[in-house]
């Protein structure tokens, strides 16, 4: 289920709505909020996201508090506010909020095939979609893995074959690279590295740690 979150800045929250019931709102402003979380989620409805954002180890690509009262969920079904019991549907236009921050980036796990998402251009966010401190493979066209370093020797899964040889293990990011920074992918980036990285292969843990010894170049 694709999923967009959204959280109020307490700075922008001049009336303090922040974590307040539906009924004490005249009026939902997107201009307060900030994206939290945008990407596929393993859920089916918008209690199971409740959970999913409650618990002690939410998806790896979140980047906001456990979910709350006065928190919007954007679903293919419409807006929703978290209220004191379930959700309120609402109107709410994700185009007046603030999402400069942000870059489009592909997400590639283990045993799935990869999708579009948006996080934070922050080396915190990165890491945390990674789930650990991070390396780059670079490609040739100005783009780039971005890994955890030690995945092979906690024992993360294999999830790719790399071009020349090797094998990267866990979760990993495509990102574009900027002057200085990380971009947004282009259209046709997330085109030719959503169907590069399609096919899930099964990569057995033996496989993965025969090649421990391969070593990304990069830096953190």
């Amino acid at each position: 289920m694709r999923l967009r979150i959204y959280q109020i800045e307490p700075d922008k929250d001049a009336n303090r709505l922040k974590f307040r019931p539906y009924k004490d709102v005249d009026e939902v402003d997107p201009a307060i909020y900030r994206k939290v979380f945008d990407a596929e989620a393993d859920v089916e409805h918008l209690e199971g996201a409740f959970y999913m954002f409650n618990n002690a180890d939410p998806h790896p690509l979140f980047n906001g508090h456990s979910m709350a009262m006065s928190d919007v969920v954007v679903t293919e079904e419409g807006s929703f506010y978290c209220d004191s019991i379930g959700f309120q549907k609402i109107d709410f236009d994700e185009s007046k909020v603030d999402t400069s921050d942000l870059i489009k980036v592909l997400f590639v796990e283990p045993h799935k095939a990869p999708y579009v998402a948006e996080i934070p251009d922050t080396l915190e966010a990165k890491q945390q979609a990674v789930g650990g401190n991070i390396e780059y493979v670079y490609n040739t066209d100005e783009t780039a893995l971005i890994g955890d370093e030690e995945a092979k020797l906690t024992y993360k899964e294999g999830n790719r074959y790399l071009d020349g040889g090797g094998i990267i293990a866990g979760n990993f990011l495509v990102v574009g690279l900027g002057d200085e920074d990380c971009r947004s992918l282009t259209d046709a980036e997330v085109d030719k590295y959503s169907k590069k990285y399609f096919d899930a292969p099964d990569i057995s843990p033996e496989e993965t740690a025969a090649d421990v010894g391969f070593r990304f170049i990069g830096f953190m």
